[in-house]
């Protein structure tokens, strides 16, 4: 039977990324510096051909998904929008070094969250319920290959739940523009709700004698670009 694979990429540098700002439901595009680190991944690495792609309704996510796959259309999935961070939104963490809700939001409490923002429980249940559509959408459609571009929040809560090898949310932090190869396997989703975390994209190397491609130099290609939330 035929692998199915789910490649999950961060979207691109906003100006709030790089001001260490927290931007959720604020509909920032890519800055100039973010379209441009974009593309270079796209040209430097090799982002693996896919029948269909799905993405956050942000346009910083949407803008990313047009640059690495310009002849797909995205599919649009509401869940996998980034949290709403309510009265913390635009705001840095350093502005919010003071702030009691803040220091419980950032233990990562379930029940803690930001005023008039979502808690973490309720943000994990979300994203998870949009992922989970798309995995259930997959085995029943036969798609063995697709693209999902989100969030950095998203990616690594998602994985810290779903992923093996198992980890903590922390271990999977994602630099923009970059993300991970996922290996679906339909009988270890079904029994195990688990998925195969297997390589990290882009690419930089083929090998042609199996027509596959596989990470070499990858430590390069995500220190080219600095993680900035």
């Amino acid at each position: 039977m035929k692998n199915y694979k789910i490649y999950l990429i961060r979207n691109g540098l906003t100006q709030g990324t790089i001001e260490g700002r927290y931007i959720g439901h604020t509909d920032e595009s890519l800055c100039s510096e973010g379209k441009k680190q974009v593309k270079e991944l796209s040209t430097k690495g090799y982002f693996p051909e896919v029948e269909a792609v799905f993405s956050s309704p942000l346009k910083r996510c949407i803008e990313t998904s047009k640059i690495i796959y310009p002849e797909k259309e995205p599919i649009i999935i509401q869940e996998l929008a980034e949290c709403d961070f309510g009265e913390f939104e635009g705001l840095t963490a350093d502005d919010l070094s003071d702030n009691e809700d803040f220091k419980k939001w950032i233990k990562g409490e379930k029940n803690a969250a930001p005023p008039y923002g979502e808690s973490n429980e309720q943000f994990s249940q979300r994203i998870c319920a949009g992922f989970v559509k798309i995995v259930d959408g997959l085995l029943k459609t036969g798609i063995h290959d697709t693209a999902i571009v989100t969030h950095g929040g998203i990616i690594m809560t998602l994985l810290s739940i779903f992923g093996l090898p198992e980890a903590p949310l922390t271990d999977w932090r994602t630099p923009s523009g970059c993300g991970y190869q996922l290996n679906l396997n339909a009988s270890l989703w079904s029994r195990l709700g688990k998925i195969e975390v297997a390589d990290e994209i882009p690419f930089t190397i083929r090998d042609e004698s199996d027509d596959n491609w596989f990470s070499d130099g990858q430590d390069y290609m995500w220190s080219d670009w600095e993680d900035n939330r």
